[in-house]
């Protein structure tokens, strides 16, 4: 109830008081659930972002007092002075985690729960977007145009080597949130359809590797004979995840290439583009590790049994979203 009130507090507040006030009682809600566990990596994981979020709410709250104090403005959209923009775009991009100020983010994940850790990648980077796009039109653009890069890039390579799938994860977080932030100044609304549709696809994903209890790739190599049909739908969600054309995850990519060129910014396009590559390249080993490695392979293993365990139909309908969503994309559009 916490986060919730939380995020609609920073959502819809014009005030920055009531901003940063909406940010903390996030931040305070969110600790006990990454700590439930009492394990020493999720207290650890709950000291890491107690530590980085307290950093970040400072900033923001100094960004918004040193406009008030030059402008007389504490109105969220009135943020005009040069030197509070960049303190609240550091603050911003600390608590989202892009890059540079990502290396929270992946230990947090890996120490927390699947539930938890769905919170973080999605309802917890919600009232920090909103905050980018209530402030977007006083923000620098190059500087954000950097940062977005370097981000897609990072998120990127870091993700290559992982074994871990919560690490891949907030590393395919934190490439998504280039893509985000890229357009953040030539469409904001593009922004929000975009973030929508990466929490849409990550619920799924995070719910079906929740049910399968799948944590690394050696598990996921074994886990297909416990629910079948749920491990096929699951590579379908991250081939989605990567932004493949027939499916729901190449719809903001693809809009977010078209209005980079409208804006005449083709080198940018070109450069984001070839970098979710990389990214594609992760998601596709993930699938691979998913449906395609069946018995006999060469790591030993126990064998695991088919679970008749029902799938919720909260995954099977977020799935199903995430796989077939590209063809209502005019529908979109004219919604958003």
């Amino acid at each position: 109830m916490s986060l919730l009130l939380g995020t609609t507090i920073t959502v819809s507040s014009n005030h920055w008081m009531m901003a940063w006030t909406g940010l903390e009682i996030n931040t305070l809600a969110i600790i006990p659930l990454i700590s439930k566990s009492h394990h020493p990596r999720a207290i650890e994981a709950a000291t890491k972002y107690f530590l980085t979020q307290a950093a970040a709410s400072t900033l923001l709250l100094f960004s918004s007092m040193t406009n008030a104090w030059f402008t007389g403005q504490w109105d969220i959209t009135q943020l005009t002075h040069p030197t509070s923009c960049l303190l609240l775009t550091t603050a911003v991009s600390i608590k989202l985690g892009l890059t540079p100020f990502h290396f929270w983010f992946p230990e947090v994940l890996q120490g927390s729960s699947m539930t938890t850790g769905l919170l973080l990648a999605t309802l917890m980077k919600f009232p920090p977007t909103a905050l980018f796009i209530l402030t977007s039109p006083s923000l620098n653009p190059t500087l954000l145009t950097t940062m977005a890069i370097a981000s897609a890039a990072l998120g990127g390579w870091m993700g290559l080597n992982q074994t871990q799938i919560r690490k891949v994860l907030a590393f395919s977080s934190i490439s998504h949130l280039g893509w985000m932030t890229i357009i953040l100044l030539y469409n904001p609304k593009l922004t929000l359809l975009t973030f929508y549709l990466y929490c849409l696809m990550t619920s799924a994903i995070f719910l079906a590797l929740n049910t399968t209890k799948i944590t690394n790739l050696a598990t996921m190599m074994t886990a297909w004979t416990k629910i079948p049909p749920l491990t096929t739908t699951l590579m379908l969600a991250l081939l989605s995840l990567a932004g493949l054309p027939p499916l729901t995850g190449f719809l903001p990519k693809w809009l977010i290439i078209q209005e980079l060129t409208k804006q005449e910014m083709t080198p940018v396009a070109t450069t984001i583009a070839l970098l979710s590559l990389l990214g594609l390249f992760f998601y596709l080993r993930l699938a691979y590790c998913a449906t395609i490695t069946l018995p006999p392979n060469s790591s030993n293993h126990m064998k695991h049994w088919q679970t008749n365990k029902s799938v919720h139909i909260l995954i099977t309908t977020l799935i199903s979203l995430s796989v077939l969503l590209l063809p209502l994309s005019p529908m979109i559009f004219t919604t958003t």
